[in-house]
């Protein structure tokens, strides 16, 4: 039937419409999911630019301050392969409005912290409460969306805000930060969560997975024990080393549990992760680019904000204000990428989006001390915001093609996932690349007697475009993956919509 049958302001859909007719209240359900992906984006990087205040209010240690920041992206990451299971199993929508009650209260208590115990605490929380709500909200997408374009344009939102809300994030957290407190950063989530809660009880429709839904708990042990060693393992090697003792104990324990995992899930009969997600070669393909995505733009993110304000000298709201561009950019280019989305297939797309990449991560290699922000970082950011925005959009889809609807939340919770390891992967990695070259920089200028008191900027300079420059190099792997790996085109767009209307309940 057409689509001009349904009215967008019809407030429900009759109980005995046919379940190929798209949901009436589609457009209002998406933007409760954009709601609430865009609070889960904020709070990755909305911290990082009031942690000096939260520091000296809380007396948080050198040594303790990065668990503002991990104790959220660790149980993130580690719970959202299990919370993505519980979405499908339980009902997406009821796990995503838990969620979003669960993200407004710790966020509230996060705010209100008496001590640091209790902030990491709540962030963790936080981070717990958004691994049930994130892959609830992409499945959620995807059984409310099933014509072509219109699902296009719902992931293009989606993408936008997955590729722009961090930078949305720094500002907001500057601004927060500078002219009421860094408490309002947590604190200010609690009101919008709780409209999102009320939105969804009336534009959200419940889904769940048919047949088997018996838990693997041997498997969400295993999964969410070895992701949390991993990232974990990651951030000690930002902080001590890739050789320290407790960075190799935590990463070989997280290897012993991933394959002891993946072994628990090709031989049990209701696996966490049935091994058909990741096996497919389009979906694999897509995780395999989001990690590697995740690993570039995270460190991109990391050095050109300390580039800003240790070697720049910008305030942290100019700071915030400094990351705009790149927002705008994903936004404006997110609704051109969403047409072209069902036109030409998610493959061109993804090759020119990490084809702009790669140039803007080089072109931010071509940092020093002196550099204009107007003449060197803005045409960078600018490129690298087109690329980054036919790279999200185009992989929300693609990350679940073909999937059944028993499997959407967990595939959903697939991207996060990727995105999440990639992210603690390119801090530790591209830190420990920076600091390398730092030092050896150093060391070769006061052999050769160059630069005198400037010496220490541009050595960390140096540092910063060496990170930069490995982060392209991982562009251009991502660009691989995609170019082997994903094969589904423009006709698959539209089949991969109508087997969704059969999958999904």
């Amino acid at each position: 039937m057409a689509e001009t049958t349904l009215q967008p302001d019809e407030a429900t859909r009759p109980a005995d419409a046919p379940h190929d007719l798209p949901d009436a209240t589609r457009w209002r359900a998406l933007a409760v999911v954009a709601i609430s992906q865009l609070m889960l984006v904020l709070d990755s990087s909305i911290m990082n630019l009031a942690l000096p205040s939260a520091k000296r209010a809380l007396g948080i240690s050198d040594a303790n301050q990065q668990w503002v920041i991990t104790a959220y992206t660790l149980t993130f990451g580690g719970l959202l392969l299990l919370g993505g299971r519980i979405a499908d199993y339980v009902g997406r929508k009821r796990a995503f409005m838990f969620g979003l009650a669960g993200f407004a209260a710790s966020s509230l208590l996060g705010g209100l912290a008496p001590n640091q115990g209790f902030l990491f605490a709540a962030r963790a929380l936080q981070g717990s409460f958004g691994a049930l709500m994130a892959p609830a909200a992409l499945a959620i997408l995807t059984v409310t969306f099933t014509i072509p374009k219109e699902r296009a344009k719902a992931f293009g939102v989606f993408g936008a805000i997955s590729g722009g809300g961090a930078a949305i994030g720094l500002l907001l957290g500057g601004v927060l930060t500078e002219y009421a407190s860094w408490r309002w950063c947590l604190t200010v989530n609690t009101p919008i969560a709780i409209i999102a809660l009320l939105l969804a009880a009336r534009f959200v429709h419940e889904s769940r997975a048919h047949g088997d839904t018996s838990y693997d708990i041997p498997g969400a042990l295993t999964a969410t024990l070895g992701l949390v060693s991993l990232v974990y393992g990651f951030t000690k090697a930002a902080l001590d080393g890739w050789s320290s003792g407790v960075t190799l104990s935590f990463l070989g324990l997280a290897a012993v549990l991933l394959i002891a995992f993946f072994t628990i899930e090709a031989k049990v009969a209701n696996p966490l992760l049935p091994l058909r997600v990741i096996t497919e070669r389009n979906r694999g393909g897509s995780y395999l680019a989001s990690l590697i995505v995740g690993t570039a733009i995270f460190g991109m993110f990391l050095f050109l904000g300390l580039y800003l304000q240790v070697i720049q000298g910008y305030s942290p709201v100019r700071a915030g204000f400094a990351f705009l561009p790149f927002s705008l950019g994903i936004i404006l280019t997110a609704g051109i990428s969403s047409q072209l989305l069902p036109k030409v297939g998610p493959r061109p797309l993804m090759t020119f989006g990490l084809l702009m990449g790669t140039i803007g991560l080089t072109l931010f290699g071509r940092l020093d001390p002196t550099s204009s922000y107007t003449t060197h970082i803005l045409p960078a950011m600018i490129v690298t915001s087109i690329g980054m925005a036919n790279v999200f959009i185009p992989i929300s889809s693609t990350a679940l093609h073909g999937v059944g609807g028993h499997d959407a939340g967990v595939a959903s919770a697939m991207i996060n996932t990727s995105q999440q390891v990639g992210g603690s992967l390119g801090t530790a990695l591209l830190n420990t690349v920076s600091t390398s070259a730092a030092t050896g920089f150093a060391a070769l200028a006061v052999n050769q007697h160059r630069y005198g008191q400037a010496l220490p900027a541009w050595a960390t300079v140096h540092g910063f475009t060496s990170a930069f420059h490995v982060g392209a190099v991982f562009m251009l792997l991502a660009l691989v993956a995609t170019l082997v790996f994903i094969r589904v085109g423009r006709a698959s767009l539209v089949e991969q919509s109508s087997e969704s209307v059969a999958h999904f309940g």
